[in-house]
C-alpha cells in the first residue's frame, strides 16, 4: 500500500497559558495542504524493515516517528511484520507536521493493512501518543485545535486557496520556540466568523510565535512581507516555524524572488 502523508498549515496559533505538566494550551485553526511525502507499507515475511529517502530527517531509525508508530501497533495489536519506506519531501522543522503526518499514516494504513477494528477516536488517542500534531492528520481535515493539539471536531468548510510556501534554508527547534513566546490568554474567533471573510484575516488571526521568533530571524519577516506584496489575502508563518506561506485567489509568479530557499506552490485541502 502506498500513501502520500499531506503537510499542514495554521491559520493563526495562539498561546493560551502553559499547563503543570510543563506544555502549552494553544488554538490553532489546523489546513490540509497537498505538499506530500510518500509512504509505502508492505507485509514481510521477514523481520520489520524500515528505509527513508528524500529529504533528510536527523537521528537514528528507531527514533523516526514511522517506526514508532509501527511499534505502537505491534505493542497494542500484535500487528504482523512489515517493509516501510518513506520518502520525504516536506522538510523537517519548518511547522508543517511533516512527521507527524507520516506517523499518522502509518497508524491508519496499519489498522487498514491488518484489519485492526479500532475507531478513529481511539486511533487519535494513540497517536496523541507519538506528538501533538499527531491526532489532527487521523481525520485530516480543517478544524480547530485546542490544548496540546487535540482536533475538537469543529471543522471549517473552506474552499481550496492557491499557496505559496517558503522556508528559508534553517529550521526551527519547537521546544526552543516555546522557550521565547508568552502567553497571552488570547483565544481565536470562532469559524464562523472566519468562513467567507477571507479579506478580515489579517485583522483576526495571530500566531503568537511570530512576534518572538521574527527578532531572531528577520528573514521570516521579509518572506511575509514580499508574499504580500506578489497579493495574498493572508500570509503567517505555520506552527513555530521556520515555513511562511501565503494564501492567494490567483496563483502568482515567485519564480526567483526566494534564491535558496524551498519553495513550493500548489492548493491547501478544502
Amino acid at each position: 500500500m502506498i500513501v502520500f502523508p499531506n503537510a499542514k498549515i495554521n491559520l493563526g496559533l495562539r498561546i493560551l497559558n502553559k499547563r503543570s505538566d510543563g506544555y502549552h494550551n494553544i488554538q490553532s485553526y489546523m489546513i490540509p495542504v497537498n505538499l506530500c511525502d510518500a509512504l509505502e507499507i508492505v507485509p514481510s515475511a521477514d523481520d520489520f524493515s524500515f528505509h527513508a529517502s528524500g529529504v533528510p530527517v536527523d537521528g537514528p531509525d528507531e527514533q523516526n516517528l514511522c517506526v514508532r508508530a509501527y511499534r505502537l501497533m505491534q505493542a497494542n495489536y500484535n500487528t504482523g511484520n512489515v517493509k516501510m519506506h518513506l520518502h520525504k519531501i516536506i522538510p523537517a522543522g519548518s511547522g508543517l507536521g511533516g512527521g507527524s503526518s507520516d506517523a499518522a499514516s502509518v497508524l491508519t494504513l496499519l489498522r487498514r493493512m491488518f484489519d485492526i477494528k479500532i475507531c478513529n477516536n481511539e486511533l487519535e488517542m494513540m497517536a496523541s501518543t507519538l506528538g501533538n500534531d499527531c491526532p489532527f492528520f487521523i481525520v485530516n481535515k480543517p478544524q480547530l485545535i485546542e490544548d496540546k493539539g487535540r482536533p475538537t471536531q469543529k471543522f471549517m468548510h473552506l474552499p481550496s486557496y492557491h499557496i505559496v510556501i517558503v522556508i528559508p534554508d534553517f529550521s526551527i527547534s519547537t521546544s526552543w520556540a516555546y522557550s521565547k513566546v508568552q502567553p497571552t490568554n488570547q483565544m481565536l474567533p470562532d469559524a464562523d466568523a472566519l468562513t467567507g471573510n477571507e479579506e478580515h484575516w489579517t485583522e483576526l488571526l495571530v500566531n503568537d510565535f511570530e512576534k518572538p521568533l521574527f527578532g531572531y530571524y528577520p528573514q521570516l519577516l521579509e518572506i511575509k512581507v514580499t508574499l504580500y506584496n506578489k497579493g495574498a489575502f493572508y500570509a503567517s508563518m505555520s506552527g513555530s516555524g521556520s515555513a511562511i506561506f501565503g494564501l492567494f485567489r490567483e496563483m502568482p509568479d515567485v519564480n526567483g524572488l526566494f534564491p535558496g530557499y524551498f519553495v513550493w506552490t500548489g492548493n491547501t485541502c478544502g
